[in-house]
């Protein structure tokens, strides 16, 4: 098969498409072959050489796929060769195959073309088990979003604002304000020119946000520790802004406040077995009525890796970025 290998860590120049052997199938997984994957940042901190797979991953970039079932291991129930399928990954999205643990297996939602699938698997699930599951945000409550047009971003609105929550979220740029805003947040606050701290105070007549979603890190993290209300949750899901900050543990203990990093990609696989079925159940069917729907910037060709990349790292599109097999 084709895939996308990393013989040297650099730039997106590095990322070379090469004939390498199919992939084997061990018990209890499934066969993929790939018609579309996703572009994420993890992927771009991997061929950076910052965020190596873990044990026993494939070691080929890609975190989300779509495609059709080719081979079943053993012990495997409840699939079929031949079935539409999105999956949720520890790497080896950007390839012609790839072995996934059945249990990280998703229908192909009504509505949702085989392409556009292969944006659904990574988000949904980080959006669901943290904005929700970790962070239980409870209707009414005030989810700000950091990055609220990317592919997290668009999900986090989508689904938060269908939970009754009330939705705050930073953009670049007046375009991905009204993006963000016709997905359903209440403010989309342009960071470059607004202070998200103050509007979100002032939107809240001082109380603050009660979830973020901050994939910043380190940058933002004694501004989001400010903009937390009483009983506030910070999770923290990404580095973009370094790995270091100092902690006001004064500020968080005047409001009880909580801190959470987590990542998906290395959690056991019944953990995340736990949370796609957890996924299946409660956002599935809200996709298949259409009130939320996968945001896709563009479908690229596997060949054109490298492109995608670059246009991740400009931070100009809004969603997913999509590369076909």
């Amino acid at each position: 098969m084709r895939a996308v290998t990393l013989p040297s860590y650099g730039g997106p120049e590095v990322l070379t498409l090469a004939d390498v052997p199919d992939p084997e199938v061990a018990a209890g997984e499934v066969l993929v072959d790939v018609t579309a994957t996703a572009v994420n940042r993890a992927d771009t901190l991997q061929r950076m050489g910052f965020y190596n797979p873990p044990p026993g991953a494939s070691p080929y970039p890609g975190l989300e796929c779509s495609g059709r079932i080719s081979a079943l291991g053993a012990d495997v129930a409840g699939w079929q060769v031949g079935e539409e399928v999105c999956a949720l990954l520890s790497g080896g999205g950007y390839a012609e195959k790839v072995a996934v643990p059945a249990g990280q297996l998703l229908p192909v939602p009504a509505g949702v073309s085989l392409v556009e699938a292969a944006g659904l698997p990574e988000v949904v699930c980080t959006v669901w088990s943290n904005v929700f599951q970790l962070a239980a945000l409870a209707p009414g409550e005030v989810l700000l979003v950091h990055g609220g047009t990317s592919g997290i971003g668009t999900m986090a609105v989508q689904l938060a604002a269908r939970h009754g929550a009330r939705v705050m979220c930073t953009v670049g740029s007046a375009a991905k304000a009204a993006r963000a805003e016709a997905l359903g947040a209440e403010r989309a606050i342009r960071y470059r020119d607004e202070d998200f701290v103050e509007v979100v105070r002032s939107l809240t007549d001082g109380r603050g946000a009660d979830v973020i979603l901050d994939n910043m890190g380190a940058k933002y993290l004694g501004r989001n520790v400010e903009a937390l209300a009483v009983n506030g949750r910070l999770v923290v899901i990404g580095m973009q802004g370094g790995t270091r900050g100092e902690l006001d543990l004064a500020a968080l203990l005047s409001k009880r406040a909580a801190v959470h990093a987590t990542s998906l990609r290395a959690r056991p696989a019944a953990e995340k077995a736990a949370i796609v079925e957890a996924v299946l159940a409660a956002v599935w069917p809200a996709i298949e009525a259409g009130e939320v729907h996968p945001v896709i910037d563009r479908v690229l060709r596997l060949d054109e890796v490298a492109d995608a990349h670059r246009l991740l790292e400009e931070s100009t599109h809004v969603g997913k970025i999509l590369l076909t097999t």
